[in-house]
């Protein structure tokens, strides 16, 4: 899957563990396939997480 900002939680199995900035369930993603997301993406993940926390989105 493509797109996906999230924060790294754990390794395991050869597999990188990632939870979305916002919470949720976390996914299996392979090393192979992952970059540190750019500045820009981390700010708009950052503001969007804080947007929905405003809004009472996040709990």
């Amino acid at each position: 899957m493509q797109g996906r900002i999230g924060q790294l939680m754990d390794c395991e199995g050869g597999l990188l563990q990632l939870r979305p900035l916002r919470g949720g369930r976390e996914w299996d993603a392979d090393p192979a396939r992952v970059r540190l997301a750019t500045p820009a993406e981390r700010l708009r993940a950052g503001v969007a997480a804080a947007n929905a926390a405003s809004r009472g989105a996040l709990k």
